[in-house]
């Protein structure tokens, strides 16, 4: 990688975009190297991209067309702005089959779909059974989505209360996180009297007090606001927007969302930025992946960020796919 690349790479991760423009700029001007030269071009267009300039965009694509002789990467607004546009869309997470504890790195991803939007659909139609870890996983998610002031709703709460029901026992003191859920979704069916009948039986079954009523704001099969675009839960993990700063839990929970996977696929598309201190959690946390064997892949990284990662040696413990 050119010295030029890695200082520009720097200088965006720290914030500083016109700096890094200028590196490129100049860079350009005093490099011959082809292969050099198309590295340049690419972060330079991709800054470009990253920072709305449509109109420079437009024109650098044709002097790199002349000179490679190749199509330039299209134009895609990728600015903060523009992200900020497209989160105001409320996502919809399916959720189906049978809900167990192997489900922990979906609903990592689906807590970050929601912190990151402020608001979200749980779709619970599909649904045919849960078990005790899966009721565990979801009844955590709804508790701190709601405390966390996101715009929650679930669909199909009623089918899935059905579900619950045929599986708690008045005076069996098992499956206490099923209780529990189902006691959380009956407050989004706005079920008042059938909670209080099973909050008696709760509290006589484990001896201790159940949940208050605390109903949300956002009835169960109501959407949350905004324009819906359904997101089905997927096998592969998502980086967002800007990841910087010391809070990378982030980045964190893609160990948990690596589970038994041999290979953990990192959606990159939408990471638009990261600084020094994230850059060096993710490489803490690929290389213990890459110590137990497994293959970590960043699809879509834009070659800004994929600079640093180089920077920081990501590239050596994990596979870097750049942005088109």
């Amino acid at each position: 990688m050119p010295a030029a690349a890695e200082e520009a790479a720097i200088l965006y991760a720290n914030g500083d975009c016109d700096e890094a423009l200028g590196v490129l700029d100049s860079a350009l001007d005093a490099t011959a190297t082809p292969e050099a030269r198309l590295t340049l071009w690419g972060m330079l267009l991709d800054l470009l991209r990253l920072t709305g300039d449509k109109e420079r965009f437009e024109s650098l694509s044709l002097m790199y067309a002349t000179e490679f002789e190749r199509s330039p990467p299209a134009w895609q607004d990728l600015s903060l702005q523009a992200s900020r546009g497209s989160a105001a869309k409320v996502q919809t997470v399916n959720l189906s089959g049978q809900l167990s504890s192997q489900a922990a790195g979906q609903f990592a991803q689906l807590i970050q779909i929601g912190m990151r939007n402020g608001a979200l659909r749980i779709d619970l139609t599909r649904l045919r059974g849960v078990e005790g870890g899966g009721a565990d996983l979801l009844l955590r998610a709804v508790r701190g989505l709601r405390k966390a002031g996101i715009k929650l709703s679930l669909i199909g709460a009623s089918h899935l209360a059905g579900v619950l029901s045929s599986l708690v026992v008045p005076g069996k003191a098992e499956g206490k996180q099923v209780w529990l859920l189902l006691l959380e979704v009956l407050q989004f069916t706005d079920q008042h009297d059938r909670f209080e009948e099973l909050a008696v039986d709760y509290a006589m079954t484990f001896e201790e007090s159940p949940p208050s009523w605390e109903p949300p704001a956002v009835p169960a099969d109501s959407p949350a606001g905004g324009e819906p675009t359904e997101t089905v839960m997927s096998d592969v993990y998502r980086l967002d927007g800007e990841v910087i700063g010391p809070n990378t839990e982030v980045l964190r929970k893609i160990t948990a969302f690596a589970g038994g996977r041999t290979m953990v696929e990192v959606d990159c598309r939408h990471l638009r930025r990261m600084d020094f201190v994230s850059a060096g959690t993710l490489f803490n946390v690929v290389s213990q992946l890459h110590g137990q064997g497994r293959l970590v892949v960043l699809r879509g990284v834009n070659s800004m960020v994929g600079a640093l990662m180089q920077v920081m040696g990501i590239h050596q413990v994990a596979r870097i796919e750049a942005r088109s």
